[in-house]
Formats: structure tokens, C-alpha cells, sequence
């Protein structure tokens, strides 16, 4: 009798949760209409946080994406512990993920657009930066300098993943050469930052885009707010590690909706098409007292007004 009853108490438990609650405005809804709104609060616009998978399903045009690199994993040449073995987290992590990285990379296409994608998952222990993800953006940067293609990177991470101590370091100076030599072949990157992007992370690659975009709301920077005030020992702004608050401060360029996103990276690329040419009439450099003098008395006020402004 016990035995059926412990029985019936699991299958409860493992029956999944058909509700959501939104940590902004607490309203609780039926989660498949929020997975309809790719993940975002109908009622009062909060971009949960998603899976790296569910990230390209938003981005990539349909059955476009290809993976590449999926079989890195990493190793622990420091032997490091702290409460739990780092070998023994990197397990756990796979078993809750299914994956060996933090990252998923690969080629796609966006609007038609060839591209090749980095795009980091926070739930692999979270979204940290090692020596496999390191690699896997060179790689995914030299394939994009190969193709002479255009480059993107998701980031949602927690920064330098500390079980790896200067080899996970070493991947901010890694990457960054890289996407300088990106940058001297004149192709486009763009750095998509999600909820979080802080640490090593914010610090190298995801602040060096041609174009850098956030979501809404999202939390953005290098230390946290508490050791921040720590430091400094003043009072700081309401939100200033918030998307909104880099925007206007000028730290970022634009904030995209999620539901948005792939038609806006669809522009853009079509705007960094190495093939697009944009003819620009000469315009003097200096206009001169003289050259107000000859300018023809038959020339309508407007330009008169222009020219002696």
C-alpha cells in the first residue's frame, strides 16, 4: 500500500508545470502562451531567458542552421575543487543540458543572409566562458573569414568560468584577436546581448560588435552591482547595468525585441553587403565668400539660404 502511494506521489511530481509566472510583473499564465511570443510576457513584455536552441529557432531562417564543433568537451588540467570537483560539474551539467559547452555554434542563413552563429546557453553553468567556447569562436570566426561571410555572437553568461582559472582568461585575449582579424577583412559582426552578459565575457568579445544590440531589460556589465557599490562606496542609479540604461548612456547601439530580431539582423546584413554600392556626389570641402558671390541669381532661395548658413 505505501509502495503505491510513494508511487503516485512521484508521477505528480514528475507531471510538468502547465504554468508560468513572470518574475516582472508576477502574472501567471498558460505557459504555451508565453512559448507562442517566442518567451516573452504578453502582458507585460519580459524576455524570459531560453535555451540556445530555442535562441536560433527565433534568429535563424527555418532548417537553415548547422552545427559545428558539437563534439568538444572539456577537460580539467588543474584538477580543480571547491565544493564539488569541476569534472564532476561538468557531468552534472550534461546530464541537465544534454550538452558538453556552453556554446552551440554553427553556419545559417538569416534573411538569405549566409551567416555563422555563436550562441551561448546559460543553463550549461551558466553560460561560462572555458577553453572549448573560446575555440569554438575562433573557429566559427575563422570559417566566417573563409565564406567572407557576416559573423554573430549570442552571449548570455556569467563570464570566465573560474574551474579553469587563466586558460578560461586566456580566451578574452583568444577571441578578440580574432575578431580583429574579422575586422581587417572587412567583414560584419554583430554582438547580441541577452540576459545576463557580465564578467570576462562583457569584457572581450560581446562589447567589440560593428553593431551591438540587447534584448529589453537585460542585465548587462562586469561586476556585480554589490561589489561595485563596495568599491566605490556611493550610491548608484536605478538600473544602470539594465540594456535601457547602456542605450542612453551610448554603451550599446540599438534594443530589439526578441519577436523582431531576425528582421532587424536581416537589414543589417543587407546594409554590410560587401557588394552594395552607394554613390555619393562631390560636395565641396570649403564653400567660400567667393563662391557664395558666383553662385547664380537664379538659383531658388532655399539653396541662397543654405549656402549662407
Amino acid at each position: 500500500m505505501f509502495g503505491n502511494i510513494f508511487k503516485k506521489e512521484e508521477t505528480v511530481e514528475e507531471t510538468p508545470n502547465q504554468w508560468i509566472k513572470c518574475p516582472k510583473c508576477t502574472s501567471l499564465m498558460y505557459y504555451k502562451e508565453v512559448e507562442a511570443k517566442q518567451n516573452v510576457c504578453p502582458k507585460c513584455n519580459h524576455h524570459f531567458r531560453i535555451s540556445a536552441e530555442k535562441r536560433i529557432v527565433c534568429i535563424v531562417d527555418e532548417d537553415s542552421f548547422v552545427e559545428y564543433d558539437h563534439t568538444l568537451a572539456p577537460v580539467d588540467p588543474l584538477k580543480f575543487t571547491d565544493k564539488k570537483s569541476y569534472k564532476k560539474r561538468i557531468e552534472e551539467a550534461k546530464a541537465k543540458t544534454g550538452k558538453t559547452s556552453s556554446v552551440m555554434s554553427g553556419a545559417c542563413t538569416i534573411g538569405g543572409h549566409e551567416i555563422e552563429i555563436v550562441v551561448f546557453d546559460f543553463s550549461f553553468m551558466g553560460g561560462s566562458l572555458g577553453s572549448v567556447e573560446g575555440e569554438k569562436i575562433v573557429r566559427s570566426i575563422t570559417r566566417a573569414i573563409e565564406k567572407e561571410c557576416g559573423f554573430i555572437i549570442v552571449s548570455a553568461s556569467g563570464g570566465a568560468r573560474m574551474q579553469e582559472s587563466t586558460y578560461s582568461l586566456l580566451q578574452m585575449s583568444k577571441t578578440s584577436a580574432a575578431l580583429n582579424r574579422l575586422h581587417h577583412k572587412g567583414l560584419p559582426f554583430i554582438s547580441i546581448l541577452t540576459d545576463p552578459t557580465m564578467g570576462g565575457v562583457s569584457a572581450s568579445f560581446a562589447m567589440l560588435g560593428d553593431i551591438i544590440m540587447a534584448e529589453p531589460g537585460a542585465l548587462i556589465g562586469f561586476a556585480g552591482q554589490r561589489v561595485i557599490k563596495q568599491t566605490v562606496g556611493v550610491d548608484l542609479p536605478e538600473g544602470f547595468q539594465r540594456s535601457e540604461f547602456l542605450l542612453e548612456h551610448g554603451l550599446i547601439d540599438m534594443i530589439v525585441d526578441r519577436r523582431e530580431m531576425r528582421e532587424t539582423l536581416t537589414g543589417l546584413f543587407k546594409l554590410f553587403k560587401k557588394d552594395k554600392k552607394v554613390v555619393i556626389e562631390e560636395v565641396p570641402e570649403v564653400v567660400s565668400e567667393k563662391s557664395l558671390e558666383e553662385a547664380p541669381e537664379e538659383a531658388p532661395e532655399v539653396v541662397q539660404e543654405e549656402l549662407k548658413a
